[in-house]
């Protein structure tokens, strides 16, 4: 087997292939806004996102879809979520509103307008800092159980494991060594999520479905949530156990300061921390599936060299394995 995985997607053009800086500029003309010619790339692997300078305007910030990943209908209610969160002064980025729309054309590429938000990383170095967190988070989901999805993705087995695992096995992706521990492993895995999931049978709101630090902004100290491109409809712990790291102890003490923040708004259910390790399972084999299925977007293989090396796959079936450890043992 060659060191490097097979590109899925051979002689496909890449995604964003076409997307010109004029292309980015002209976006902002067809919307009335003028540009004043200064095009910033940020930091992001799934969608293209740029920083643009304006005339007699402050900055604002692009944000072009990645083709065929979502529906129109999908983005709307990533967009319709942000605002209602916005509304009830939940602190997000939500986009904006141009000629009465959140989503937007150009050259084939749809795309959204956000105002510049400035901030770092929260420090989450204390118990205060994870009373805040808890306290957002709260908020988000007091506003995010009054309605459903109906076009975003569910967090489920099949859709954030069993899927990505099958396309890994099929589309030849490990060493030919490691195939059958994988297929072991990972099966496994996914049958102990599954079986915890049922047992506990959480309830359900929208959720912003990837919350992590890197996802927050702290700015004069008020903490927003930014980029929903992954929301989605699962248990209220998805949005918390990503704040919890360390030793039994220490997570202890970062879950009650979570909880204490976080039932100032909304009630939570004790129960659902026994799906952190069932998500944590889950996030991790659905991580190498997303490497695979994005592997012919040039920006992948120069921002993930190492993705796919016999090593690589070598750590990850330790990973896996440790996790089903991990799963399995009694709570």
């Amino acid at each position: 087997m060659n060191s490097r995985p097979r590109d899925v997607a051979e002689g496909a053009a890449p995604p964003f292939a076409g997307l010109l800086p004029e292309t980015v500029l002209g976006a902002l003309e067809q919307l009335g806004l003028e540009a004043d010619g200064t095009l910033l790339a940020l930091n992001s692997y799934e969608n293209r996102v740029y920083r643009v300078g304006l005339e007699a305007a402050p900055p604002r910030v692009l944000k072009f879809y990645r083709p065929g990943r979502w529906s129109d209908e999908a983005i709307l209610e990533e967009h319709a979520f942000t605002l209602e969160l916005a509304a009830a002064e939940v602190p997000v980025v939500a986009p904006e509103v141009v000629a009465g729309r959140s989503l937007h054309e150009v050259d084939g590429y749809r795309y959204a307008v956000f105002p510049l938000r400035g901030g770092q990383w929260p420090d989450l170095d204390t118990r205060e800092d994870r009373v805040r967190v808890g306290r957002l988070v709260g908020r988000l989901h007091a506003v995010g159980r009054t309605a459903r999805f109906r076009h975003r993705l569910r967090l489920d087995v099949e859709t954030f494991g069993d899927t990505p695992r099958e396309a890994l096995l099929e589309g030849e992706w490990l060493p030919p060594a490691l195939v059958e521990a994988y297929d072991a492993v990972s099966l496994q895995l996914l049958e102990a999520a599954e079986a915890r999931l049922e047992a506990v049978m959480p309830a359900t709101l929208r959720l912003h479905g990837d919350l992590h630090r890197s996802n927050l902004l702290a700015r004069e100290d008020l903490l927003h949530l930014v980029d929903f491109d992954d929301c989605l409809t699962g248990p209220a712990v998805q949005d918390l156990w990503m704040f919890v790291d360390g030793s039994p102890d220490e997570q202890a003490a970062q879950w009650e300061a979570l909880l204490e923040g976080y039932e100032t708004f909304m009630p939570f259910d004790r129960s659902e921390c026994l799906l952190v390790e069932p998500l944590r399972a889950l996030r991790m084999i659905h991580y190498a599936g997303w490497l695979a299925r994005r592997w012919h977007d040039p920006a992948f293989p120069r921002a993930f060299p190492w993705f796919g090396e016999p090593r690589w796959w070598e750590e990850h079936v330790l990973s896996l394995k440790e996790q089903l450890a991990a799963l399995l043992t009694p709570a």
